[in-house]
């Protein structure tokens, strides 16, 4: 079977405070986009209860052991399904690494979806985002696709209306990487110290109640990336001078995506950043998410 793993923006992203759990408590607003690696998977099943993976990429940096995100996935599914037997996968990578676009944890959803598919099992929506969060807080969004609201860690969803299709410049450079980790060690003690979280619904209506004319993106990694890569913010005004209806950091950084309502404009404002990895997308609805998956989340 042969997936596609689309990457994502983040059109807003707020950082309301740090929890207990040493997690920081999120708000924000996930978007997918036409950008995507391909998985492919196989399966070979055996009644002896023996049970083995193998993985081969064209990303040559890829770690293809069982710290990857997609074989972890494959190996915490399969128990839940009664699977043994061996499963080969080749990944195909065209989503940057440690950019914000969520490749990692985007594979290992179209990971979970292909295991179902292949074995034609299900499980309860609750209990396979319960496994999609063990393995990272942007897993479980990729269960559902198109534009969401995510709280908590990020981990839980709430999907929202999708908005007309909208192109989207994503300029990722080559030199500049930002891990999430990094990310949230660089973020201010006075942004991850206020005392009270806004109301889940209030943000929603607050920042999203008319798909048609969304507010201003924002973005609470900007400052403390920018101030440490400031050629990010600089290719973010580019894209602002070049016609960009709004632009920002993509979710922990290094990429940066500007919106066009023009996909002509969209597509020059793409050369003139030339010594970077530039994509011209598109978003994604919902809908066209789970067809391309053959897949819809379902309680």
């Amino acid at each position: 079977m042969r997936l596609p793993a689309f990457a994502k923006i983040n059109l807003s992203l707020h950082i309301l405070g740090k929890r207990p759990d040493d997690y920081h408590e999120l708000r924000t607003v996930f978007q997918t986009i036409s950008l995507h690696d391909t998985l492919e998977i196989s399966i070979t099943s055996r009644s002896s209860g023996s049970f083995s993976m193998h993985m081969t990429s064209n990303d040559r940096e890829l770690p293809l052991g069982r710290e990857n995100l997609v074989l972890r996935a494959i190996e915490a599914i399969s128990p839940e399904i009664g699977f043994t037997g061996d499963v080969r996968v080749h990944l195909e990578k065209r989503i940057p690494v440690a950019r914000g676009l969520g490749g990692g944890s985007s594979d290992a959803a179209a990971a979970f979806i292909g295991m179902l598919r292949l074995t034609r099992k299900n499980l309860p929506l609750s209990r396979l985002m319960e496994i999609a969060s063990g393995l990272g807080a942007d897993v479980p969004f990729f269960l559902f696709g198109g534009r969401a609201l995510a709280v908590n860690r990020g981990d839980e969803i709430y999907p929202l209306p999708d908005a007309p299709q909208s192109t989207i410049v994503v300029v990722s450079p080559k030199d500049i990487g930002v891990s999430t980790k990094e990310a949230y060690e660089w973020v201010s003690a006075e942004l991850t110290k206020q005392a009270k979280p806004l109301n889940i619904w209030g943000f929603c209506t607050l920042c999203w109640s008319r798909p048609d004319k969304p507010p201003k993106v924002s973005n609470d990694f900007e400052k403390p990336v920018f101030s440490r890569h400031p050629r990010l913010e600089e290719i973010r005004d580019g894209l602002l001078k070049r016609g960009a209806a709004d632009a920002a950091l993509a979710g922990s950084g290094s990429a940066v995506f500007g919106i066009y309502r023009n996909p002509a404009q969209a597509r020059r404002a793409a050369q003139e950043f030339p010594e970077d990895s530039v994509f011209v997308v598109q978003t994604l609805t919902r809908d066209k998410y789970g067809r391309s998956l053959g897949w819809r989340a379902t309680a």
